[in-house]
């Protein structure tokens, strides 16, 4: 349910234009300063040059930027909703369970497991249609991150913020993640539902297979992508600054290995597939392929269906900023620097 939107949004990346005016504007000023310096004394080019203002101009600049992002916003379209409504899809809920222990961080899939986890989540939602998305993050124990929703924007903004450190337990416990899971889909039977688990598979916390086996009998296909090498790679921390590699108690490099067996066992539990990761393919495209094919079901949501534009409060804005610009002269004026509105004679 989405209060807030832009009709346009591609048009805010023109905002990306201003930090390159301003920098022009820093070098043109610098440039006239300078050649004023060719003249003279600066005590003396000012006496020559009464008129001028070293204010004026930058004051000027600041109102110019300012209406031209109150004009950028206009473009963009803000609106709000201004009609609820209960609406029916035709679509499946999909539960993403993602592994964010230290292990995640080994570099063996770039830039790291964890972040080509990300990316290539940040794509599949944003090719979503009509379907439900959760998003779960799993350690020493799992947590929700997002719960079941149609509200794609949300679902990649949280996204973006996982990292191993939002978990207070480290380890990797995919059993906790298959759990959580099935209690997070919507209630009711006959529902199309599916979990994707993304992780290394160095399970050490439960029984994944059992329960896997626990979600098939409640009608939720569970497919297990592995990401990581087979050989085992160490896993990248930083120390004061420097990196360094995860050690264990007695001083040695731990070495993070992908263990596919056991999420070729928890898969074929749950009537899923395993698809193994490398550096070019995630393997969530193969898998939502086999998501689609699935019965999709009537999801019922609550969302705006109409919005109103409120561009013009910005127009208005920009309005009154063009005015002052215009306003406001680059010289001084002769007549009006003679009016002393605060001098008083004693």
């Amino acid at each position: 349910m989405q209060l807030f939107r832009f009709a346009y949004p591609d048009f805010l990346y023109l905002f990306l234009l201003l930090p390159v005016m301003v920098l022009l504007w820093v070098l043109n000023e610098a440039r006239k300063r300078k050649a004023l310096k060719r003249f003279g004394d600066t005590m003396l080019v000012n006496r020559l040059l009464p008129e001028r203002s070293t204010i004026r101009p930058s004051v000027k600049f600041i109102i110019q930027i300012l209406a031209l992002s109150a004009c950028i916003i206009i473009l963009a379209r803000p609106q709000f909703g201004s009609k609820l409504e209960e609406v029916k899809k035709q679509g499946v809920e999909v539960i993403i369970a993602l592994d964010v222990s230290n292990s995640m961080l080994a570099e063996d899939i770039q830039p790291n497991r964890l972040t080509r986890a990300k990316q290539a989540l940040t794509r599949l939602i944003d090719n979503l249609y009509n379907d439900k998305i959760g998003l779960i993050v799993f350690a020493g124990d799992a947590y929700t991150q997002i719960p079941i929703t149609t509200d794609y924007i949300s679902a990649k903004m949280f996204l973006s913020t996982i990292n191993p450190d939002m978990v207070p337990k480290q380890g990797t416990a995919i059993g906790a993640a298959i759990d959580l899971g099935m209690r997070s889909f919507s209630p009711g039977e006959g529902k199309s539902k599916a979990m994707i688990i993304i992780t290394d598979g160095e399970n050490h916390e439960d029984d994944p297979v059992a329960k896997a086996s626990e979600a098939s009998k409640n009608g939720i296909v569970v497919h297990t992508i592995g990401i990581g090498s087979s050989e085992g790679v160490p896993v990248p921390v930083l120390v004061n600054g420097k990196k360094d590699f995860l050690k264990d108690a007695d001083g040695n490099t731990v070495i993070t290995k992908l263990d596919e067996e056991i999420l070729k066992k928890t898969a074929i539990s749950a009537n899923g597939n395993y698809v193994k990761a490398s550096n070019t393919n995630l393997g969530l495209d193969e898998i939502f392929n086999e998501i689609k094919k699935m019965k999709n079901q009537e999801l019922e949501s609550t969302m705006y269906t109409e919005y109103n534009d409120q561009f013009q409060i910005f127009a208005a804005i920009a309005l009154f900023l063009l005015v002052i610009d215009f306003i406001i002269m680059d010289r001084k004026n002769r007549k009006l620097a003679k009016i002393k509105l605060f001098k008083f004679r004693i």
